[in-house]
């Protein structure tokens, strides 16, 4: 009798949640958008200015676009990309709490996008396709809901550091500590992906005419989000300078898109993931627009809870879409849908940057994204495929 290794289980739908939650909630919620929040902190306590704000960001960025398109060049086992992703969020995280000056934070916030790229293309071919194959593809939803969540509740560590302390390198070693946690939870779990189910999920099909379509347009997603949830918390406390006010804007953007993502994957689940892509980037346009025609806390709510109630709908609609139209080879497209999500991302910041201030930082690039989210979705909802 042959006494071999006995097979590994496959995961369960809960522990595919659990674990591809973290890891999304890590990657994005810290490694992506914690600096949006300490953003103001930062300008506060470290003398940052707007103009190297826009750096930092623009740097993780193109972190995210590097890390993205490696992927799409050379796709990678999805459980090692989470693993060792995850593990770069919690290095550079805890690496902002005890450096200072600007060419160190450069090279941390570019590692952190990295990092980021590389757990979102991981998560959406193992996770997702897991969740598929099993039947629960709804469950998405709530992997990637845990983003929204994460954004959340770092809004409200934030809100409470500015409350008390006012140091940002508080916030950083608690949010470093949290991932090193996270990274170590899901190490070993995810080690026990078995080779030959790896190598399946990283198997690259071809991109195919509407694929490439779809990948441009969802480019112009990338771009229309990214302006707001980079300086939504600047351009409030530049009208508010009151921690007790604009430090609640990114808690309710966090909370909108928790809400946003489940409620849309539970309630519409029925409805066809381009057809959701088209409709959030049309919700995510009136976000763009309302503060260009009236600046205040009111419209910046607004803008808010639209933008940040759609950007992962969209994200996770357009991968939902991008795996459709790959069939039983979806990691290069997925690959192909981050790095162009990235570019759009990395033209946001570098647009803001030529404002004269902060209140004025997000008037030319929010009109640009406003006109490219209609005419994407619109796109999108005449070429059904």
């Amino acid at each position: 009798m042959s006494m071999g290794r006995a097979a590994t289980p496959a995961p369960s739908p809960f522990a595919i949640v659990v674990i591809g939650g973290l890891s999304m909630a890590t990657a994005m919620g810290i490694g992506r958008f914690a600096f949006t929040p300490l953003l103001p902190l930062m300008q506060e306590a470290q003398g940052l200015t707007l103009a190297n704000g826009a750096w930092l960001a623009t740097v993780n960025y193109l972190g995210y676009l590097v890390g993205a398109v490696l992927g799409f060049v050379w796709p990678p086992r999805p459980g090692a990309s989470i693993r060792w992703g995850v593990t770069l969020v919690a290095l550079s995280t805890l690496g902002m709490a005890v450096s200072s000056g600007m060419p160190a934070w450069l090279l941390l916030r570019f590692g952190a996008g990295i990092a980021s790229a590389l757990v979102m293309i991981g998560v959406a071919g193992w996770a997702l396709t897991q969740l598929a194959t099993a039947g629960r593809g709804k469950l998405g939803g709530l992997v990637f809901g845990c983003v929204g969540l994460s954004i959340a509740v770092v809004g409200g560590i934030t809100f409470a550091i500015a409350t008390t302390v006012g140091d940002p390198r508080v916030a950083w070693a608690l949010l470093g500590v949290a991932s090193a946690v996270i990274a170590a939870t899901t190490w070993r779990r995810l080690l026990r992906e078995p080779a030959s189910h790896a190598a399946t999920l990283a198997q690259a099909g071809p991109v195919d005419r509407e694929g490439w379509l779809l990948i441009v347009c969802y480019s112009v997603a990338g771009f229309g989000y990214i302006v707001p949830a980079t300086f939504l918390p600047a351009v409030a406390r530049a009208l508010v300078n009151d921690p007790a006010v604009f430090g609640w804007i990114w808690p309710a953007f966090g909370i909108a898109a928790a809400v946003g993502t489940i409620g849309v994957s539970t309630f519409l689940s029925r409805v066809a993931p381009r057809t959701i892509c088209a409709g959030g980037m049309l919700v995510m346009a009136v976000g763009t627009l309302v503060p260009v025609l009236h600046l205040s806390i009111a419209t910046l709510v607004v803008s808010a809870v639209c933008v940040g109630g759609t950007f992962i709908v969209v994200t996770l609609a357009g991968l939902q879409e991008a795996r459709r139209l790959a069939g039983a080879a979806p990691a290069r497209a997925v690959a192909g849908m981050t790095a162009s999500f990235a570019l759009g991302q990395l033209a946001g910041p570098l647009l803001s940057h030529a404002g004269a201030s902060a209140l004025t930082a997000m008037q030319f690039p929010s009109i640009v994204a406003t006109i490219g989210l209609v005419i994407s979705a619109s796109v999108l909802l005449v070429r059904r495929h």
